[in-house]
């Protein structure tokens, strides 16, 4: 085979075959136009995925944010609740001590309440225009004993003579029933021992008898006087 010497001028061999090491050094020509496009649209892939991966990360890290924010403020709305609790019972807990502290005492004096009643129940109405002497000492057991019952009320507590109210089983107590058809069934028709209350509780029960047989209307509500 011959060849001409402008192939053999060219491919710079003889025998006008292609010389590797030449092509090597040769400039490339441009790609086409679907190469460059393909490759500027993977670029973008590349960089679409390498921005969207810290948009993902912060997404995730807020979330977080916002689940560890609801349930601190969760915790601090039970502690606040928990501390008004504390803070309403420290109140009672502050009240019932002043108001019931002298109960034992209270009771204590209780029989001496009685007694100087029994004193003047046991003084007919004859002795307060009897001699002068005697219509003191019956004054000054009738003064002693009302300056007793308000000593007591001063604190807070209230003799309770129910006669003609509504048996109220916490701070009554029947001992026997009355037929009694005048008055409304239920109401106390008899107090054989007055009872005493301190603030909102029964110190000591009052010891009554119970009317039974009359209408079945309601008779007036307890009054702790």
């Amino acid at each position: 085979m011959v060849v001409g010497k402008d192939e053999a001028k060219r491919t710079g061999r003889p025998d006008g075959s292609a010389d590797p090491e030449l092509d090597s050094r040769r400039p490339r020509e441009p790609s086409s136009g679907g190469e460059q496009s393909a490759a500027r649209e993977g670029d973008k892939t590349t960089a679409g995925e390498g921005e969207s991966a810290p948009l993902q990360s912060e997404a995730a890290t807020l979330t977080e944010l916002r689940s560890e924010n609801a349930a601190l403020k969760d915790r601090l709305l039970r502690a606040l609740a928990e501390t008004e609790n504390v803070r309403r019972r420290a109140e009672r807990d502050l009240d019932d001590a002043r108001q019931y502290a002298v109960t034992k005492f209270a009771r204590d004096l209780l029989p001496v309440a009685d007694n100087m009643q029994r004193a003047m129940a046991s003084v007919g109405k004859e002795a307060h225009r009897g001699e002068a002497l005697v219509k003191a000492l019956v004054e000054g057991v009738d003064l002693t004993e009302k300056e007793l019952l308000n000593v007591l009320a001063k604190h807070g507590v209230k003799k309770l003579s129910p006669i003609g109210e509504r048996f109220d089983p916490h701070f009554h107590e029947a001992l026997f029933e009355v037929p009694d058809p005048a008055v409304p069934d239920g109401t106390v028709s008899q107090v054989v021992e007055p009872g005493y209350s301190i603030g909102s509780r029964s110190l000591r029960p009052a010891k009554v008898g119970i009317a039974r047989g009359g209408p079945s209307g309601k008779p007036p509500s307890a009054s702790q006087n």
